[in-house]
């Protein structure tokens, strides 16, 4: 479902769902790989996929504690089944004999001969040390079976897996110590703005730190990629086509913030549509309006350049819901479609003006189902709403928001994947 109709989109704007379309739609995975031991692939992307060398569970074992044993000796013995051997786990037991039953440990390989396993709890131990079963018993029963979750040979994780803890378990329970990755992706960051000034610097009159270099750094090294900070570039065209040219020479991808809206201090359209071609400028959103995309011509291939604005919450939100899926893909991952689901407002506010507004909230769970509340101040230079919510309440264009009504909501923990 589209953030807003055709009809209430600013001329010109692109639709936030048709922006993302048209960006991993002009993705290029990577094609370079390397091998990887596997604990240094944390965060790594696989290049090849990867199949079972062994099966799981490699025989049939025991889900559970209790005891092994033939269902038919239950009927044929009532006067309870002799306990003849003990099984841990990782041990090679002997077959189960006729008429009696075996201790069994989880995950403990089942004795030949035994039909099931029946739970300690539901077991009673008489005098003599024979075993009396309460309750109902069934074939198979607590059983795991041999190749039940994979058998050899079968996929386990596909080309483009990002390798989680989870992944790195299942390879390893396969006896496998190094994989196939993409190389890490190189992504140039640009902050370009006179007004801007690193932390630690002494401001002048009129100037600000540079928020978004940080930022854009924690946010691209938690995607896994390599990043070259060509640092702040004057709000000139020659800085910055120099500064473009540098970027486009070294990395897989360019991302600069500022300088994409239209004013005369703003120059990434113009010189990128002189060193490469600008695919579109401006996405129906707020914020994030000034969002551009482009490419940078280069002989072997053209470097895709994603233009942030440079208001740091701006700047946050459009990485989120379009550059980060763009990166994604070029490294050579599945991006997931955008999580969203409905959420009553627990505030009212005005129509947003032809463009899609996404409102910072925080969900209050209190009531018996969750209410969105504003966050705090909603400009686009207010990063403490950004920090403290749970995620935005999308509310199309021209559509007033009204207390109690439902809203589009997307959870910003679908972002740290």
């Amino acid at each position: 479902m589209s953030c807003v109709s055709c009809a209430t989109l600013t001329p010109g704007l692109l639709d936030l769902d048709e922006a993302r379309r048209r960006l991993l739609a002009a993705a290029r995975p990577l094609v370079a790989s390397e091998t990887c031991p596997l604990d240094a692939a944390l965060g790594r992307i696989l290049a090849a996929p990867v199949h079972a060398r062994l099966a799981m569970p490699g025989a049939d074992n025991s889900a559970m504690d209790g005891y092994a044993l033939r269902l038919v000796d239950l009927d044929t013995h009532p006067d309870g089944l002799p306990v003849i051997q003990r099984i841990p786990a990782g041990c090679a037991p002997a077959p189960l004999a006729e008429g009696s039953c075996a201790r069994i440990f989880t995950g403990a390989p089942i004795p030949a001969g035994a039909d099931c396993v029946i739970p300690q709890e539901r077991c009673r131990l008489d005098a003599r040390g024979r075993v009396h079963v309460h309750g109902e018993a069934l074939p198979g029963a607590n059983i795991r079976r041999r190749g039940e979750e994979y058998a050899e040979g079968a996929a386990l994780l596909p080309v483009g897996q990002r390798l989680d803890a989870p992944a790195l378990a299942l390879l390893a329970s396969q006896g496998i110590v190094e994989v196939e990755v993409a190389v890490h992706l190189r992504v140039a960051l640009i902050s370009t703005g006179d007004e801007l000034v690193e932390p630690g610097t002494p401001l002048a009159q009129g100037q600000l730190y540079n928020s978004n270099r940080v930022m854009l750094r924690a946010l691209l090294q938690q995607q896994g990629c390599e990043i070259v900070d060509l640092g702040i570039i004057a709000d000139t065209a020659s800085a910055l086509r120099e500064a473009l040219s540098q970027a486009r020479d070294c990395a897989d991808v360019v991302i600069c913030t500022g300088g994409v809206s239209a004013g005369e201090e703003d120059h990434v359209r113009p010189v990128l549509a002189e060193l490469g071609e600008l695919h579109f400028h401006g996405v129906a959103m707020k914020p994030g309006k000034p969002f551009a995309f482009g490419h940078l011509h280069r002989a072997g291939g053209d470097v895709p350049l994603l233009g942030l604005p440079g208001n740091p919450v701006a700047s946050l939100v459009t990485w989120q819901v379009l550059g980060q899926a763009f990166v994604q893909a070029c490294q050579g991952r599945r991006p997931r479609p955008l999580q969203r689901f409905p959420v009553k407002a627990g505030f009212s506010r005005r129509a947003p003006q032809g463009r899609c507004e996404l409102l910072r909230v925080v969900l209050d769970c209190h009531e018996h189902e969750p209410v969105a509340r504003l966050a705090g101040g909603q400009g686009s230079a207010m990063l403490g709403a950004a920090c403290q919510a749970d995620g935005y309440l999308m509310v199309p264009g021209d559509m007033p928001i009204l207390e109690g009504n439902a809203y589009a909501f997307l959870p910003v923990a679908q972002f740290t994947v």
